[in-house]
């Protein structure tokens, strides 16, 4: 148990245990405190905002400061800035199996401006369909305790089987369109290096999901919404303050990586991976191979990254321009300092103590919002200790 935690029972409490063992409903707990996580340059401040959710999976903050955050079985919550959950009316039925559901969740980039004519929320979500499932991108506008004028607006060229390797993280452009990112499927690793399938994929969509001229691949044979191939499962995904495209992405067992997303580009899988096979625990392909992009970062061991945002926050002006990493089965939250496209320093910041993490983003208050994973899981704030 680390020592920074406050007190014994409020660090059983974390976990939905009282200081007999038993368990908890989540919706009964206090507000949970780590009062000081000490690290290389900021001491923080860890608080739980709200929990009782069912596998969260992604946030974003609407410009009055609450929270929408969605459940993988197919809910999106709305939590108030005090921590009320109410859930949304309007959420398409989604296909909850496996890693399938509720997926991502993303503002266009001018939510709340005067007028609201951009006021849309988009969500990525698994769609059931003849043979088996597919990712899909939709939008809506958020009127009371509802969704509105739903639209969907993308869906995977082809439903597969089985329940996993969705991707599925959505990032906006400074050019006004929109990347996401869709997951190999599971069973059929060399999907991700067919470039007449969406599977493996990162791509690149207008705002109302149609294709964009100047994609990398329009009439050359491919698919025109792709961006990059060969992404295993990219389930971390930011654009960063110069421009850039950042992607944490699922290896096999071990080889999970960081990688520089750039248009036109291969990465490999499964051609190159520095993971091994689940069974044979034996090498999938090559270390490194002639006009596939190398990653530009190996998380150690099993990391299970999900979740990536850049530090730009007066609240922690010795990250900026740091990247954070979220982990699931590390439970980990790495902090990944960058010298252009170099990943030069690292730091262990989380390890534990809210267990598997599935989302981070920077708030529009400078603060940073953490979900983890779990049946009843929380949504959490980190801010300077004092």
């Amino acid at each position: 148990m680390p020592a920074y935690l406050k007190t014994l029972p409020a660090a059983l409490l974390l976990w939905g245990l009282d200081v007999s063992g038993q368990a908890l409903a989540a919706e009964t707990l206090p507000e949970i405190t780590v009062e000081r996580i000490g690290t290389e340059h900021h001491d923080l401040r860890l608080e739980r905002i709200a929990g009782g959710l069912e596998h969260p999976w992604a946030l974003a903050q609407l410009p009055g400061g609450s929270f929408l955050v969605s459940e993988r079985p197919g809910r999106l919550a709305h939590v108030s800035e005090a921590g009320e959950v109410t859930h949304l009316d309007g959420v398409p039925r989604v296909s909850a199996n496996g890693q399938g559901g509720l997926l991502d969740v993303a503002l266009h980039p001018d939510y709340g401006q005067e007028g609201g004519e951009q006021d849309w929320l988009y969500f990525t979500w698994s769609k059931a369909g003849s043979g088996g499932t597919a990712t899909a991108l939709s939008r809506a506008r958020l009127e009371g305790d509802a969704l509105v004028s739903v639209e969907e607006l993308f869906v995977q060229d082809r439903f597969s089987a089985p329940g996993r390797h969705y991707g599925s993280r959505l990032a906006w452009l400074p050019d006004g369109t929109l990347l996401m990112s869709i997951g190999d499927r599971g069973r059929q690793p060399p999907r991700a290096q067919d470039r007449g399938d969406h599977a493996g994929s990162v791509l690149r969509l207008t705002d109302s999901g149609g294709v964009p001229d100047d994609n990398p691949f329009v009439d050359d044979g491919a698919l025109n919404a792709l961006f990059s191939s060969g992404n295993r499962n990219i389930q971390g995904m930011t654009v960063t303050a110069d421009g850039r495209t950042w992607a944490t992405e699922h290896g096999p067992l071990g080889g999970d990586e960081l990688n520089l997303i750039e248009g036109g580009k291969n990465y490999g899988w499964p051609e190159v991976s520095l993971g091994v096979d689940y069974s044979t625990r034996r090498p999938i392909g090559a270390d490194s191979l002639p006009g596939m992009r190398d990653a530009q970062y190996i998380f150690e061991g099993r990391f299970a990254p999900s979740g990536l945002a850049e530090v730009a926050s007066g609240q922690f002006p010795r990250w900026e321009g740091n990247l954070l990493a979220g982990g699931l089965r590390s439970q980990r939250l790495k902090r990944l300092v960058l010298e252009g496209d170099a990943v030069v320093d690292s730091e262990v910041i989380l390890d534990g103590e809210i267990g598997r993490i599935r989302d981070v983003r920077q708030g529009r208050d400078g603060a940073l919002y953490l979900l983890n994973d779990a049946p009843r899981g929380s949504l959490f704030r980190m801010v300077p200790a004092n």
